[in-house]
């Protein structure tokens, strides 16, 4: 042990061994010597991260050494883009007019100094390119003033100028109708005459013209076996507000519907030319009399549809059997389908009878008419063995869109016509049918000759006075053999 106290270590014959590191107390670290010693070495190290960070490269590239040249460089650049704002603003003031106010004085380089080579091939890079020769002619027609004329170097320009009028021309073919084949007129000058470009005008309006006359236009009416996109809208929509659940295939074609398969809708074809020769079942019809004289095409079809949604509510109220009314929407009717497991019923003409069911159809089809006539006041006015199903060994009728109201100035004619060709279908099935007027005279009550000239003459005697049905007004006898005998005293 030495003179302070401390207990010596053993002593190694190979050398000095190492002390021991002495551990800190509690009152060394809270020192306030310690504490300035570790702010010292904090502070130095610091400053050597700040003077590491803020040390410029050994190598600095060529024209950057001196601080002047580059503020140079920013100030040239500067003045190009006050320069060109200058400019930009006189030819905005100035516009078409004939005096021009000039900024020279107030550009920081006059306009003789050109700026370096690199810089302008820069600039005509970011110049806009025009696709094709129609670009520049709008340009041109742009840069004509109000006046009608301008000055273009020692020649006088007008808006009447022939190459200008051509061009302009070759820029109104562009605007035809897409399906007009104009080729491909801006990879040159196309020029045109105003006779020319009146032809073309003319043809253009003559082919559109014929185009929309056409019977069956796809975007505008429905085809054969196809329906245009707004009818396809409709039926979208009845599958969408769960009326129907799905709309696949087609049950048949007619003159003026295409009735799809699943619950029988019945879709009108909304430009048919057979529409124009059977106004004469609706026209007279005082239901939708005030409604006809001021109608389209369109609203016409969309009237038809809701004609024989009316006859047929009023057939099946009066116990005649004929589809049910499901919905209506414009020229798309819904009913009920007649057949069994998605197979349509056959039609007589179709249907492959025995003798007792002819005999059968016969008797149900006399009944059904003799009740549209004197019960539900209507006349089928188109009924035949096409448009009578044979389903659970009963008749049905179909294609009602046509019929007219028993007051109807021909409905006794159409009422005939409808008994001639009930008449002739069983007689030629071999059934004892009666004779086209002995059904007249059983469904109306009234007699009329065999002789068919005279025929016709008796059914213009039974056509009805409208004013009188219509108004109820009740006629007053005229005395005219008194009359005339006291014009003579």
């Amino acid at each position: 042990m030495d003179a302070t106290g401390t207990p010596k270590g053993p002593i190694s014959p190979w050398g000095q061994l190492k002390q021991p590191v002495e551990t800190a107390c509690l009152a060394d670290i809270m020192s306030e010597e310690l504490a300035k010693d570790l702010q010292i070495k904090e502070v130095s190290h610091s400053v050597e991260l700040v003077e590491e960070a803020t040390s410029l490269p050994e190598c600095l590239p060529p024209g950057c050494d001196s601080d002047f040249v580059i503020a140079q460089m920013l100030q040239m650049q500067f003045d190009k883009e006050y320069d060109d704002m200058l400019k930009r603003t006189e030819n905005k003031f100035n516009g078409t007019s004939k005096v021009n106010i000039s900024y020279s004085n107030y550009r920081v380089i006059p306009e003789n100094l050109l700026y370096d080579s690199e810089d302008e091939e820069c600039t005509s890079e970011d110049k806009p390119r025009e696709w094709d020769s129609f670009v520049s002619t709008e340009k041109a027609f742009k840069e004509m003033p109000k006046c009608g004329y301008k000055k273009q170097g020692s020649e006088m320009v007008t808006k009447h100028d022939i190459t200008m009028s051509g061009r302009r021309n070759a820029c109104r073919v562009m605007e035809f109708p897409p399906e007009f084949q104009t080729g491909d007129g801006g990879g040159f000058d196309m020029q045109l005459s105003n006779k020319v470009y009146n032809s073309l005008k003319v043809h253009s309006r003559n082919e559109q013209s014929r185009k929309n006359r056409l019977q069956d236009k796809s975007e505008q009416a429905t085809a054969e076996m196809s329906v245009d996109p707004k009818t396809r809208l409709l039926l979208y929509s009845f599958v969408t507000q769960e009326v129907l659940e799905r709309i696949n295939g087609i049950l048949s074609t007619g003159r003026d519907c295409i009735i799809p398969k699943e619950c029988a809708i019945k879709v009108y074809k909304t430009t048919l030319n057979e529409f124009k020769t059977r106004d004469k079942y609706i026209q007279d019809d005082y239901r939708f009399k005030e409604r006809f004289g001021k109608q389209n095409p369109r609203k016409i079809i969309h009237m038809w549809a809701e004609k024989e949604m009316h006859n047929l509510m009023k057939m099946r109220k009066f116990g005649i059997l004929c589809p049910e009314v499901v919905a209506l929407k414009k020229h798309v009717l819904v009913m009920s389908f007649i057949g069994q497991d998605h197979i349509p019923a056959e039609k007589l003409k179709e249907a492959f009878l025995k003798p007792a069911e002819l005999m059968e159809a016969y008797n149900q089809t006399v009944k059904a008419m003799k009740i549209l006539y004197e019960n539900a006041q209507l006349v089928h006015a188109d009924l035949s063995e096409y448009n009578i199903l044979w389903h659970d060994e009963q008749c049905w009728f179909i294609d009602v869109s046509q019929s007219v109201d028993r007051n109807h100035p021909k409905a006794l004619e159409f009422l005939f016509r409808d008994c001639t060709n009930v008449s002739n279908f069983f007689q030629k099935r071999g059934i004892e049918a009666q004779s086209p007027e002995e059904i007249f005279t059983h469904i109306t009550g009234l007699t009329i000759g065999k002789e068919g000239v005279a025929t016709l003459d008796n059914l213009q005697d039974f056509e009805r006075n409208e004013e009188l049905l219509s108004c109820e007004k009740i006629e007053k006898p005229f005395a005219f053999d008194y009359c005339w005998e006291n014009s003579k005293k």
